[in-house]
């Protein structure tokens, strides 16, 4: 297994909406590493890490998001792995 790290901003309606709680519930499904966060602009920064494969299925997730989630633009940039234990949910 190729470990992949990537990370990502999500712009658009994307705080206020539960996307960081469900993009780790996603993460976790995928069996991905990494965290997600607000920025003070009004985006979501995720930095994950797994393999490939789930890493695609989870930045084709952040294109849609959460139910309320009104997304408008995803930037992946594959970067160094950090050897991530868990998926956190940072504040």
């Amino acid at each position: 297994m190729m470990l992949r790290h990537y990370n990502i901003t999500v712009k658009g309606r994307v705080q206020g909406v539960a996307f960081r709680f469900n993009a780790q519930a996603e993460a976790s499904k995928l069996d991905l590493t990494g965290y997600v966060k607000n920025l003070a602009d009004g985006d979501v920064y995720i930095e994950a890490e797994g393999d490939e494969e789930k890493i695609n299925k989870f930045i084709n997730w952040c294109y849609v998001g959460p139910r309320l989630a009104q997304v408008q633009e995803v930037i992946a940039e594959e970067s160094e792995t950090k050897g991530f234990q868990t998926f956190e949910l940072k504040r």
